[in-house]
């Protein structure tokens, strides 16, 4: 049942150092569900009930956050191999905190924490590296979560996006990368205004720090991109 999509959950971090025989036992014990969704389709409402871990398998999908006047914050962007909602899987609160929307169609299986850290009736030997490889995942989240808190501790626009731009550019090492966002997106991700992250970015342009085309960026004065932090 599984096995149309053992190429993608064999990169999946949950599921390090299983082979894909082993994968397919661990999974035929735990039993994700599998639901398929259209694009633009919500998978989870802010505070309704958690279901499950996510997995992706399929597709892409947006996981959002709303702010108390209602503006919407793009918290992440992921795809096939990506998963979400580790960091509530454990948590007495049993509300999803986030909103999960289909970027396109999309699969992705749910999996309850409890087939994580519940005995396994079969003792499977892939069941303890579920419990391991969870300590990375929670860990790895909580990094990217301080991450996205540096952003918001972040006053300039422009100090923004020189940081976005040099971690793409450290991710990458080269000064010409394309990003994932689009504008409104990446907008959303640094909790800014489209017309302002457009004018400052502009700005940068006419000043010889970058150049850029719709999603290629080229980091053109390196060193005055980082004095801009």
């Amino acid at each position: 049942m599984y096995s149309k999509w053992i190429n993608a959950l064999t990169k999946v971090i949950l599921f390090k150092e299983l082979d894909k025989d082993e994968l397919i036992k661990t999974l035929m014990c735990i039993r994700p569900s599998i639901a398929s969704y259209k694009k633009k389709e919500y998978l989870t409402n802010c505070g309704e009930e958690f279901t499950g871990i996510g997995i992706i398998v399929e597709g892409k999908v947006i996981v959002t956050k709303e702010n108390a006047a209602g503006d919407r914050m793009i918290m992440a962007k992921l795809e096939e191999s990506d998963i979400f909602g580790e960091m509530i899987a454990f948590a007495n609160h049993n509300r999803w905190p986030a909103t999960v929307i289909a970027e396109t169609d999309c699969t992705v299986l749910f999996l309850s924490a409890d087939k994580i850290i519940g005995n396994c009736p079969t003792m499977c030997p892939g069941h303890k590296f579920l419990i391991q490889n969870m300590l990375t995942v929670v860990s790895q989240k909580a990094l990217g979560l301080n991450r996205k808190m540096e952003y918001l501790t972040i006053k300039s626009i422009r100090g923004k996006i020189s940081t976005y731009l040099l971690e793409q550019y450290n991710r990458r090492k080269e000064q010409t990368f394309m990003i994932s966002l689009k504008r409104n997106e990446l907008a959303e991700f640094l909790n800014v205004s489209r017309p302002s992250l457009s004018r400052e970015m502009i700005k940068m342009k006419e000043e010889g720090i970058i150049d850029f085309y719709r999603s290629s960026f080229k980091i053109i004065d390196l060193e005055a991109l980082k004095a801009s932090i």
